[in-house]
């Protein structure tokens, strides 16, 4: 495709882009009308939506419109799987500067679609507004299918904390990148496309999880919220976590503790919930902490002694961890 956004004009803009989308037997009514239709078997509808901001949330000289549209699905739908519920839809608000290449939408579309369809879900609808700087806004939407949500706030003393997913790896990645170097690919990718364990979150819901959140902000600070909710204690074992050589050697190659990226890196969006002791975790599952009873000490320790480096906040500065390229 050639030419700009805004020599398509916006309702040719807007047939390019759900020309290219696919539904799910949710869907009853897509794209084309005033609003879609998407089941709710459950009657309950889980939501949340997210933002993503040129310059501050991703950069178009590190990613793809493509990755970035990965990106953007990955992180609302994570937080739907995180309340124990499915995937069903997203939808896209979107604004863009006319001189944008169509192609740069379009691909990002692709990339919003594909990662929809690993989760089992669909975009289906949206907006495209003219804009000075490029804005990426998803609303996602799912099914409970008759369980109750998992919330933040039911962790109790003697729980265990158990993870899924890739820790730390974008924040390595990222790493990588702000130094001008593209390797190891695998970590560069993590940080670009997310690879959220969906399934997991209903899976735990069923194994009887009684806290979870997905790992966005970094670990520490996400299970912060978990125990602030939950008025307890979280004391994670440095031991019980898995660092990969490769992540240990980039480490030393930029001078990081790769703990560091492990405890305080978000953006992975792995799933980590608390579980009574007695649950028989899958293999998928990795027990890394305990639930305790709040006392004088922070919300979260590491091996029992206060950890000192906050995760991502959007009001902080970049001293705080922020990861700005996608």
């Amino acid at each position: 495709m050639k030419g700009t956004v805004g020599e398509l004009g916006e309702f040719g803009l807007i047939r390019e882009l759900t020309s290219r989308l696919t539904a799910t037997p949710a869907v009853r009514i897509g794209p084309g009308d005033d609003a879609a239709v998407v089941t709710a078997p459950d009657r309950r509808v889980v939501a949340s939506t997210d933002v993503l901001l040129e310059g501050r949330h991703f950069r178009r000289d590190w990613s793809t419109a493509y990755d970035v549209g990965r990106k953007a699905a990955a992180q609302n739908l994570a937080d739907i799987a995180a309340m124990g519920a499915v995937p069903t839809a997203i939808l896209l608000g979107l604004v863009v500067p006319a001189e944008l290449p169509a192609t740069w939408a379009t691909e990002l579309m692709d990339g919003l679609r594909d990662e929809c369809q690993v989760a089992g879900a669909a975009v289906v609808g949206g907006d495209v507004v003219r804009g000075d700087t490029i804005t990426v806004a998803i609303t996602a939407l799912g099914d409970l299918r008759n369980q109750e949500p998992v919330t933040r706030s039911g962790a109790q003393p003697g729980d265990v904390v158990a993870v899924t997913g890739w820790l730390g790896w974008s924040a390595a990645g990222y790493a990588v990148l702000t130094r001008g170097f593209r390797s190891p690919r695998a970590f560069v990718e993590a940080h670009r496309r997310p690879e959220p364990p969906y399934h997991a979150g209903p899976a735990a819901a069923g194994l009887g999880a009684t806290a979870m959140t997905d790992v966005s902000d970094g670990l520490v600070a996400d299970l912060g919220h978990i125990a602030e909710a939950s008025k307890v204690r979280i004391d994670l074992r440095s031991g019980q976590i898995d660092i990969p050589s490769q992540m240990s050697d980039i480490g030393t190659a930029v001078g990081v503790d790769p703990m560091q990226w492990v405890l305080n890196g978000g953006e992975d969006h792995a799933i980590v919930a608390t579980f009574p002791p007695d649950v028989k975790l899958p293999a998928r599952w990795k027990v890394i902490g305990e639930v305790l009873h709040p006392s004088a000490l922070p919300q979260v320790t590491v091996d029992g002694a206060p950890w000192s480096s906050a995760g991502w906040d959007h009001f902080g500065g970049d001293e705080d961890g922020e990861q700005a390229g996608v």
